[in-house]
């Protein structure tokens, strides 16, 4: 009954001009009739709650009724969170000024929440730190978030203005990457998004992705940027892709092969987001970002709403997807 009401919940919202163009890229890149392409996609949001864009991430029309039931979709992650995390705790992780405060052992950097009487120490602060990351304390999806260069003819009190107004009032030290972390990308902070469920005992990582930005200053996917997948052995096992479900074997910008790339200081970061999720006993399944640098792996922030990041059939030999995996350690309805 959760499912059948989480898939109501979510038909209402759905976007039918979006719906139907990502239909017709399907149809085109599986050579199967468009028709066909639109029942299947009603019917495996009824069967396995795969939305439009499950299916075309997940490329549900090259499996099996075997082979999906393995994927984790959208409907059914919510579900997960549903089940695991205490709503009336999210604000813990979701408010970043609060976040950064409980977790300031964790973030390894200086940060700043202003208001209309800080101005001082928001003055001392780029004193101390000339480039900042400033962003909302409830912001999400990279929305908001924007790199501020300090320069000697910096209107100080205009900018602490524009921000309050923007309600960009998280400030924060710009965090320095991990100098082989910059040749893949060095316009964004690249983070990993480790996945963690505690049971109480034991912390489990259940899922590690590595996201790339690709012209912003942010790696977040809805802002353009780019998702692949890590070994436990810290490598790129796969190649990325984007919200446009383009595929990228070679970062376009920089030409630094993505396959293949070693990620600094993985087996740490794992370790790290282990003793973080034990800060945080009621939200159990947590999405984590961490950042690499040169002086060790940071937290960026926890999400207690993870997203759905999954490695395409076509990039496996069996096709499986993360729900066998996320079996062994929690109940999936």
């Amino acid at each position: 009954m959760n499912k059948i009401k989480t898939i109501l919940r979510y038909a209402k919202k759905i976007d039918i001009k979006n719906m139907l163009k990502i239909i017709k890229e399907v149809s085109s890149k599986s050579n199967k009739n468009i028709v066909y392409i639109f029942l299947d996609v009603i019917y495996c949001g009824l069967v396995y709650g795969a939305g439009y864009y499950d299916y075309q991430e997940f490329e549900f029309y090259l499996l099996n009724r075997k082979e999906r039931k393995t994927y984790l979709t959208r409907a059914k992650n919510n579900l997960i969170i549903k089940s695991y995390n205490n709503k009336d705790d999210f604000y813990k992780l979701d408010d970043k000024g609060l976040f950064n405060k409980n977790f300031k052992q964790y973030i390894k950097r200086d940060y700043l929440v202003i208001n209309d009487t800080s101005f001082t120490k928001f003055k001392n602060f780029t004193k101390k730190h000339q480039e900042l990351i400033v962003k909302p304390i409830d912001g999400d999806g990279g929305r908001g978030v924007e790199k501020v260069i300090i320069k000697k003819n910096t209107d100080l009190k205009r900018l602490f203005n524009k921000l309050l107004k923007n309600k960009q009032i998280l400030i924060e030290e710009c965090v320095k990457q991990h100098k082989e972390i910059n040749k893949l990308y060095s316009k964004s902070v690249n983070t990993l998004r480790l996945f963690t469920f505690y049971d109480g005992k034991e912390v489990y990582i259940l899922n590690s992705v590595f996201k790339i930005g690709n012209g912003g200053v942010t790696d977040s996917f809805s802002s353009g940027s780019m998702y692949t997948f890590v070994t436990d052995e810290g490598v790129i096992a796969v190649p990325a892709i984007d919200q446009n479900d383009k595929i990228f074997k070679i970062h376009p910008i920089t030409k630094k092969e993505i396959i293949g790339f070693k990620v600094p200081l993985y087996k740490e970061a794992c370790d790290l987001v282990k003793k973080g999720a034990k800060l945080t006993p009621t939200i159990k399944y947590i999405g984590w970002d961490v950042a690499l640098t040169p002086n060790g792996p940071a937290i960026i922030e926890g999400n207690s709403f993870p997203g759905v990041y999954q490695i395409k059939p076509s990039f496996l030999k069996d096709k499986i997807g993360l729900i066998p995996k996320y079996q062994k350690v929690m109940k999936i309805k």
